[in-house]
């Protein structure tokens, strides 16, 4: 494992790998740019099977962090981090407090919220070691669950992707498979049926596959791997990553692929010319998905449930401006989102010190 060679392909400012034996806590911190200010980014808890695709998960997710504040307009670098292990067996208050210790030791430089894995609850036995932590509950002065906000953020874009597909935004009528139907991918189908639109969905958790197909009509469930050969306007991908690949591309029978999952395609600097060579109309996920950053990040300022919504609402002009800066320039929907967020941090950063360490606004206790 070059770690070294890794951290230089993905020009990241630090990794910090931490490990606590009583615990059995092993994480690896992710701090991938602070030139607009402290990064911010979810810890993710999965049973990886070795150390390598761990370092690889957090050095792609914490990268995408960055580009997705800028994207968004926020003051925040980008970061991620990852613990190894199996969050339905493994997640309790101790092995969060010593990671919490860890997040603390980085004075600020690294703010932590929850993500694939974790919960408020986790965030809440972080926040026992330090206040470098978001994600919490309202009743701590933080926003809870991201995931309504997240949603709503991928309705804004999708909307946005099919105005810019077709000429029209609405979903009455339209057909989106949902690829991913836990707290996000539920919140999404609820916006999607209140539109009018049918949906196709699938999981590999049954119980949530149970819960949508029981709270909403107009919803078809179909195996896992089904998904990708369904007919429908829109694929919306809301569980892990790289479903977008070499096998799947040719499977996929859409115009538009907007969902909430970080690192959609698999190789991006392939797939994506490949997705416009099929005429499927990209959105960026890391764009698609920001409202759930945008939730937290309104948490340092004391959070208003309504400003949060609001700047969430933003994603669908956002994702029209990447879609015309690719038409204008010939390049794909990614290249353009990377462009505006790559001009936005070097914009700032000739203005603005690295961020070293200053103390972030605290939140209520």
């Amino acid at each position: 494992m070059q770690v070294f060679d890794s951290m230089a392909r993905y020009d990241h400012e630090q990794v910090v790998f931490c490990h606590d034996e009583v615990t059995g806590l092993r994480a690896i911190i992710a701090v991938h740019d602070t030139t607009l200010g402290p990064a911010l980014g979810g810890c993710r808890m999965w049973p990886y099977a070795n150390e390598a695709d761990a370092l690889n998960d957090v050095l792609r997710l914490s990268r995408g962090m960055t580009y997705k504040a800028a994207v968004a307009g926020l003051n925040l670098g980008g970061g991620k981090a990852v613990i190894i292990g199996d969050p339905k067996t493994q997640k309790n208050e101790m092995l969060f407090r010593a990671y919490g210790r860890y997040v603390q030791s980085l004075d600020g430089r690294y703010i932590t919220a929850e993500d694939v894995g974790t919960s408020v609850q986790a965030m809440e036995w972080v926040r026992m070691e330090t206040d470098h932590v978001t994600g919490i509950a309202r009743s701590l002065g933080g926003s809870g669950d991201p995931s309504p906000v997240t949603a709503f953020g991928v309705f804004q874009a999708m909307k946005a992707s099919l105005k810019y597909k077709t000429g029209s935004e609405s979903l009455e009528g339209r057909t989106v498979a949902v690829q991913g139907v836990g707290h996000v991918g539920y919140h999404l189908v609820k916006h999607l049926r209140e539109a009018g639109a049918l949906c196709i969905v699938t999981d590999v958790d049954r119980d949530a596959l149970k819960k949508v197909t029981r709270d909403f009509t107009g919803v078809e469930a179909v195996a896992p791997d089904a998904i990708y050969d369904a007919p429908a306007d829109v694929f919306a991908p809301c569980a892990l990553g790289a479903v977008v690949n070499d096998e799947t591309i040719p499977r996929l029978k859409v115009g538009v692929i907007c969902g909430a999952t970080n690192n959609v395609l698999a190789d991006e600097d392939r797939h994506a010319p490949m997705l416009a060579a099929r005429d499927i109309t990209f959105a960026p996920d890391y764009v698609v998905n920001s409202g759930g950053l945008i939730n937290v990040a309104n948490e340092l300022e004391g959070y208003n449930p309504e400003r949060a919504l609001q700047h969430a609402a933003n994603i669908y002009d956002i994702t029209m401006n990447i879609f015309r800066v690719a038409a204008e320039q010939g390049i794909t929907t990614l290249q353009a989102a990377n462009h505006i967020a790559e001009q936005r941090i070097k914009a700032l950063g000739q203005i603005k010190d690295r961020y070293v360490g200053r103390p972030p606004a605290r939140l209520h206790r």
